[in-house]
C-alpha cells in the first residue's frame, strides 16, 4: 500500500490571489497525506484562485501512474476549506474507482450500452421575444485524446468533473464523446457514414 508519497513534486499557483506560506504549507500538507494504495500518484499541481474577493476555488489535480488524471474543484468562502473539502472530493473520487475496478472482470468485448432511440419532434412553439446576444469566444481548452475502452472512459470521467471525455474507442478505433446525461447515466456520440473507418 502506498502509505505517504515521498518528495511528490507539489506545485501551487494562484489566479488572483498571492499565496502565502501559510496557504501553501495547508495544501501541500492536505495532498501529501492523501494515502492511496492504488494508483501511484507522480505529481500533483494545485491551483488557488480567488473571485471577486469572495469565492475562494481550489483546484487539485494529481498525475498518476498508468496515465490516470484525478482532478476535484471546490468553492466556498475560505480557501482553507476549499482546500479540504477538495482533497476529500479525490480521496472519495479514489475509492470509487477502486470499487469499480474490483467490478470490472467482464472480458472487454462485452461492453454494457444502453441504447435510446432518439426523435425530432417539429411541434410548432409560442412565439418569444428574441433577445440578441452576441456568444463570445470565453475558454479553450486542450483535451490529450486516449484510446480507451468504454469502462475505461467512464471511470475516467467519473474521476474528474468535466461534463464529457473525448477518447479513441480501443474496440472500435474511432473518435468517441462520452458524456453526462441529465439522468445521472452515460451517452456516447459516435461517428457513422462515408470516409469513417472502422
Amino acid at each position: 500500500m502506498q502509505t505517504h508519497n515521498v518528495d511528490l513534486p507539489i506545485t501551487v499557483t494562484g489566479r488572483h490571489v498571492s499565496v502565502t506560506e501559510a496557504m501553501r504549507d495547508h495544501a501541500e500538507g492536505k495532498v501529501a497525506s492523501l494515502h492511496l494504495d492504488y494508483p501511484k500518484i507522480i505529481e500533483a499541481k494545485i491551483i488557488l484562485d480567488v473571485e471577486n474577493s469572495i469565492r475562494h476555488k481550489a483546484e487539485v489535480i494529481l498525475f498518476c501512474a498508468n496515465h490516470i488524471v484525478i482532478e476535484a474543484d471546490t468553492t466556498t468562502d475560505d480557501m482553507y476549506a476549499s482546500i479540504d473539502e477538495t482533497v476529500h472530493k479525490i480521496a472519495r473520487r479514489m475509492r470509487k474507482f477502486k470499487t469499480r475496478m474490483l467490478k470490472s472482470h467482464r472480458p472487454r468485448h462485452k461492453e454494457d450500452h444502453v441504447h435510446f432511440h432518439e426523435e425530432i419532434y417539429t411541434a410548432e412553439l409560442p412565439d418569444e421575444p428574441e433577445i440578441e446576444h452576441e456568444p463570445n469566444y470565453v475558454h479553450r481548452e486542450s483535451f490529450r485524446v486516449r484510446p480507451l475502452f468504454t469502462d475505461e472512459a467512464i471511470m475516467d470521467l467519473e474521476m474528474s468533473e468535466r461534463p464529457f471525455i473525448i477518447f479513441t474507442n480501443a474496440r472500435t478505433n474511432k473518435l468517441s464523446v462520452l458524456y453526462r446525461r441529465e439522468d445521472g447515466d452515460y451517452g456516447m456520440v459516435s461517428p457513422e457514414g462515408p470516409g469513417i473507418d472502422s
